[in-house]
């Protein structure tokens, strides 16, 4: 049978077509069943997925929020290892855990092309990975050692971050297959059972937390160490939920999750094909931002504690963004896998729509509410933190100018990841964030500008890459890309 004639384009060029007699011809939506075709998203499809997401990452905020406000009572240099300890822990994952994030595209898709089994077998795959990795996270340990040392860092102020970054290392299996199991229901758009695990490891991490911490309950004060295992002991309860569920009755008759646990390598290697450059994005890009924070925590006490108070509301307006992110790629994987392009593109608006709502209000808070918000932690620093809290006002208020650009990079390239487009959204994102750090390099310690200077040039950074994300979705080549065979 011939499959394919020729036509002519507008500007006269002849490309093939498929014959409409052919099988191959048949849209990809229409070989779906009916119960599983994706028709046009509408705002309360982005609600389903996206709020429990933006809850999901919120309750994350939530726990770094109060372990630094927790430690901010024992000093600025506790405050400010928790902020360094925590960031390049994630940095230490962070290659991994791009991969399993990916699981979310590669899910979606699947389940859009009404291949359930496929969904499973993609998730098992994540989670062999995860164990695969656990081992090379501790050769980290020492490495980073040697890398606070080097970036400067007091002696005092490294034995406090480094108790906090190697407890967090041991217990790093828990968070690679934990997020393993989320790119598995967060693909299916069951975010609701994301929802609540990270609700229940939120309620475990906190009073853990105050108790491990300041020593309540007959149990001794661990101060920063206490910290870092109140968060394991939360990573942990949202790991094993998830894996009840996982293997509970419904999902081992719907996906045969029990079932597919075997190795499949044309999934994996599509994993690590797709999953690669979105690993590798995110390990660069927190390596660049974690260097950042060396840099900026290396002018000062002071300044450490300002940059940590400013990042940690900046990170309760864009961790919840990130929620929103998650559905683009669901939905836009879900739309593309179904072959259906506009709905893909509405789907994608929407998601944008959300985010700049969430946005706006930061704007408003980090415009007009700086004061209140930094005295949070400031009040508790010794000395009352008087020049802490001036610098960290400023810093504030200035993030108020690139929180609409956060959203717009989160939801596009959340799209472009959901399309499959991954290496762009890497090499774009990655470049950028070695400029930016380049430049922070320069200001810091070659030119010795003032810490604010620096974070001017952390407010460019954001809006450009905004603006990068944006003009890929505009005039990319995402709308060509299927992840199904």
């Amino acid at each position: 049978m011939k499959f394919f004639n020729s036509r002519k384009t507008r500007r006269g060029i002849p490309v093939p077509v498929l014959n409409p007699d052919s099988p191959e011809s048949i849209p990809r939506a229409a070989l779906i069943p009916p119960g599983e075709r994706v028709g046009m998203p509408r705002l309360r499809d982005i609600g389903i997925i996206a709020f429990p997401m933006v809850v999901s990452q919120a309750s994350e905020t939530v726990n770094y929020f109060v372990d630094r406000l927790f430690l901010s009572h024992l000093g600025k240099l506790y405050i400010a290892g928790a902020l360094t300890g925590g960031i390049t822990a994630i940095w230490a994952s962070s290659f991994f855990v791009g991969i399993f994030m990916f699981v979310n595209a590669l899910v979606a898709q699947h389940h859009g092309a009404g291949k359930h089994s496929g969904c499973a077998r993609a998730a098992a795959q994540a989670v062999r990975l995860a164990f695969m990795s656990w081992p090379l996270l501790l050769l980290t340990i020492p490495l980073v050692r040697f890398l606070l040392g080097t970036l400067g860092h007091r002696a005092d102020q490294i034995a406090i971050e480094m108790s906090y970054f190697s407890i967090l290392m041991y217990g790093a299996l828990f968070n690679l297959l934990r997020y393993a199991l989320t790119g598995f229901f967060t693909g299916l758009g069951r975010t609701r059972i994301v929802m609540l695990a990270n609700i229940a490891g939120m309620l475990v991490n906190i009073p853990a937390n105050w108790i491990l911490i300041f020593g309540r309950l007959g149990v001794p004060a661990l101060g920063m160490r206490g910290a870092a295992i109140g968060s394991l002991c939360g990573s942990a309860v949202i790991m094993l939920i998830l894996m009840a569920v996982y293997f509970s009755k419904p999902y081992r008759r719907e996906f045969n999750t029990a079932g597919e646990l075997g190795f499949d390598k044309s999934l994996m290697k599509k994993l690590l094909e797709y999953g690669t450059p979105a690993g590798l994005e995110f390990f660069l890009n927190i390596s660049a931002f974690n260097l950042f924070i060396q840099l900026m925590h290396s002018y000062s006490a002071d300044t450490a504690a300002a940059v940590t108070i400013a990042l940690n509301y900046d990170m309760l307006a864009f961790v919840p963004m990130m929620g929103v992110g998650f559905a683009a790629t669901t939905l836009t994987g879900r739309c593309m896998g179904a072959g259906n392009l506009k709905a893909a593109e509405r789907a994608i608006r929407l998601n944008l729509y959300t985010a700049w709502s969430y946005a706006a209000i930061f704007v408003l808070l980090f415009s007009f509410g700086a004061g209140p918000l930094v005295n949070v932690f400031a009040e508790r620093l010794e000395g009352g933190g008087a020049a802490v809290a001036a610098m960290a006002k400023t810093m504030l208020r200035l993030a108020a100018v690139y929180v609409l650009a956060d959203a717009t990079q989160v939801i596009f390239a959340g799209a472009l990841r959901g399309a499959g487009d991954t290496k762009f959204v890497m090499r774009m994102s990655v470049i950028l964030h070695w400029a930016f750090v380049g430049i922070i390099f320069y200001t810091v310690k070659i030119a010795a500008l003032p810490a604010l200077t620096s974070w001017y040039v952390f407010i460019g950074f954001a809006l450009l890459l905004g603006v990068a994300m944006f003009l890929r979705y505009r005039f990319g080549k995402w709308r060509e890309l299927s992840l199904v065979d």
